[in-house]
């Protein structure tokens, strides 16, 4: 399927997707910085809404009001509880909210945001004001998590990003934070500070290699029973790290220039020892997760680490952003954008009129899911979407095998329906994550089933 119009930013071709139908797709814990659904049926519906249906979108968000509506909507854009419905399912709290500045994304950013007015660059004062309200505010998210009254929200650093989510969210019976990527240094900042951390994709990568090291093992005892048999032909235990350490410089001695090179120190040794660790700095790999009561002290370090905020460039003094799906103290309430498109399909060798509706901004994991509800009435159970990644976020979508084999879901989701989302989004997003590091590309619906490609 390839698709034309005069808009340069649209895609040119679609990829296949995977044959499996279901009624849900997985939770997308990654940041979508566009969608771009396509439909057979109009996206007229969406446009130019009525001061009142705004309105009534922008009460609805912010009373949690649920709406339910029909499989299939015979006239959508006479349908005034879909019009408000959709400007209630694009609404995102940010902070800091400075218009001149895009404030999302902020890794690799500096390019947009260079030339831009930052009177606080090069005013310490106003940049202590700047940080001290990014506190409260990030304290009054936190909060609000913890109490189950917000689902989750995203800092966005212009080096790392960290998703805190509540308990009973991607399987988890307790908070759970995840960050990426990370470097050692600041892993060594949250280790003196006393964090528990934890590296589950280098962990999982490790647990394979000795999985299959004693895979081999075991194929290499079989195939050679008979010679195991005599203690003599028997192989001496390999040597330790240690042993490596202190026997790799033998050869010197024996050559009597060992006090005229100069040894490792034990600096050197041990940055030997961590290559493993370090090799994964700023890789998706390098994914960090916090849970529990470690959330609240990771919350405290982030308040007072210094290397959070650029000290040069185009971002210096520029406190991080926070997304949230609910309203928080100093929030500042925006609406993704959205516009309908007219375009031309090349289905085979013929052509047919396709619609095609474009969302713009940092569309969160919620904001995906009430959306395809919305199109899955208004649409007859029949559309397609690109989904464009922030790709930092899509390591977000890691099983953290968190979850407790006693999870009582009962009671871990006593309190979340309060959290601000329609059930059937927390239903999703209340699933473990099965994505791994990818994030979904491709979204398709037929006759209300969903097949995608990530």
């Amino acid at each position: 399927l390839l698709l034309f119009c005069k808009d340069p930013h649209l895609p040119v071709a679609v990829p296949e997707v995977p044959s499996s139908p279901r009624h849900e797709f997985p939770a997308d814990w990654s940041i979508k910085t566009r969608l771009l659904f396509m439909s057979s049926q109009p996206f007229t519906w969406t446009e130019h809404l009525k001061a009142q249906e705004e309105a009534q979108g922008f009460a609805q968000h912010c009373r949690a009001t649920e709406t339910n509506l029909p499989q299939s909507i015979q006239e959508p854009k006479l349908s005034t509880k879909l019009r408000c419905a959709f400007q209630q399912s694009l609404v995102y709290w940010l902070h800091p909210s400075l218009p001149w500045l895009q404030m999302f994304p902020r890794i690799g950013a500096d390019r947009k945001i260079i030339g831009k007015a930052s009177p606080w660059s090069q005013d310490e004062a106003l940049q202590q004001v700047l940080m001290s309200e990014w506190s409260v505010s990030f304290t009054s998210l936190y909060n609000l998590l913890r109490a189950k009254l917000c689902p989750y929200f995203y800092v966005c650093t212009y080096q790392f990003t960290v998703l805190f989510r509540a308990a009973g969210l991607a399987g988890s019976d307790v908070i759970t934070a995840v960050i990426s990527p990370t470097t050692r240094g600041l892993r060594e900042a949250m280790r003196s500070e006393g964090i528990e951390f934890s590296l589950p994709l280098v962990e999982e990568s490790r647990t394979r290699k000795q999985k299959n090291s004693e895979v081999n093992l075991e194929t290499e005892a079989d195939n050679s029973l008979e010679e195991s048999n005599s203690t003599e032909d028997r192989e001496e235990p390999g040597p330790s790290d240690d042993d490596d350490d202190e026997a790799s410089f033998s050869w010197l001695e024996e050559m009597g220039v060992q006090d005229k090179v100069k040894k490792p120190d034990a600096l050197s040794i041990k940055l030997h020892k961590e290559r493993h660790e370090v090799h994964v700095d700023h890789k998706p790999e390098s994914l960090a997760l916090v849970k529990g009561t470690n959330t609240f002290t990771l919350l405290n370090f982030l308040i007072n680490c210094k290397s959070l905020v650029a000290v040069a460039g185009p971002q210096a003094g520029l406190p991080p952003t926070l997304l949230s799906p609910v309203a928080f103290r100093g929030g500042t309430m925006h609406t993704l954008k959205a516009r309908s498109i007219n375009a031309k399909a090349r289905v085979q060798l013929a052509y047919k009129d396709i619609s095609s509706l474009e969302i713009v901004g940092p569309v969160m994991p919620h904001a995906l899911h009430s959306l395809t509800m919305l199109l899955k009435s208004a649409q007859r159970g029949a559309f397609s979407a690109v989904l464009y990644t922030h790709e930092p976020t899509a390591v977000f979508n890691t099983n953290l095998n968190n979850a407790s084999p006693a999870l009582n879901k009962e009671s871990i989701h006593e309190d979340l329906p309060a959290c601000g989302l329609h059930p059937k989004t927390l239903d999703q997003l209340s699933q473990c994550p099965t994505l791994g590091k990818y994030s979904i590309r491709f979204l398709e619906m037929k006759d209300y089933a969903y097949t995608w490609k990530s």
